[in-house]
């Protein structure tokens, strides 16, 4: 079993990397917005977006949501994002690998957070 649930449903690769990219920014914004304590329609003034929108990334609806824009959602937020390509060794390995090791994303929240403390993810997360 691989760590990108879309590879094990046997979806192809490109699909399957850009599938779990999405699904991890999606959780990173869900567990933002709950973090904060937000409403959708208060989320919705924050990251100056229409509230449906947010009530896409809250119900799980994001077919239509481009990566490209959930990455300036989740930038908009303030969460760092980093995206790279390429395998690391395990020791300089810092952050998770989402894509099976094809791909590295990185989105933490730096809000809230001392050194070395981790938060709780949400739901969608695990996926």
């Amino acid at each position: 079993m691989s760590r990108n649930p879309f590879l094990d449903l046997g979806f192809p690769r490109e699909e399957a990397i850009a599938l779990h990219m999405r699904s991890q920014l999606v959780a990173t914004l869900e567990q933002h917005i709950e973090h904060r304590g937000w409403s959708q329609t208060q989320a919705a003034r924050e990251l100056k977006v229409p509230q449906p929108t947010i009530s896409k990334i809250v119900n799980g609806n994001v077919e239509r949501l481009s990566i490209e824009f959930l990455v300036k959602l989740t930038v908009r937020a303030g969460i760092p994002v980093r995206v790279s390509s390429g395998r690391t060794s395990r020791a300089k390995r810092t952050t998770r690998h989402y894509a099976a090791g094809e791909l590295l994303a990185t989105m933490r929240s730096s809000e809230g957070q001392g050194a070395g403390s981790r938060r709780k993810r949400s739901r969608h997360a695990a996926a």
